[in-house]
């Protein structure tokens, strides 16, 4: 048996389980620590828009003056995914 050592992506905790897969045949694991705002995530995604460094890099880029379309060719993801993900940061500011 092989023991796999990994930390949650967001809170940096080592309580972490394995809890099923997804629908590509991805594993999913899942955060047991109460205090973090991420449950469940994947390793290894097939689309790069979904990991959360890419997305952090997508506000970090807004911030910073670049436009959808450069933000989309530097990240080497859909300007769909850039749009989609800065009106859901702008939604929790404001909210």
């Amino acid at each position: 048996m092989v023991f796999e050592a990994f930390e949650c992506p967001t809170c940096g905790g080592v309580d972490i389980h394995r809890h099923g897969q997804s629908a590509t045949g991805k594993k999913r694991y899942i955060c047991l620590n109460t205090e973090c705002m991420r449950k469940t995530f994947i390793l290894d995604y097939t689309y790069q828009g979904y990991r959360p460094e890419v997305k952090q890099q997508v506000a970090e880029m807004a911030v910073n003056g670049s436009g959808i379309r450069d933000t989309s060719r530097v990240l080497k993801i859909s300007p769909n995914t850039v749009i989609k993900e800065l009106k859901k940061r702008g939604r929790h500011r404001s909210g």
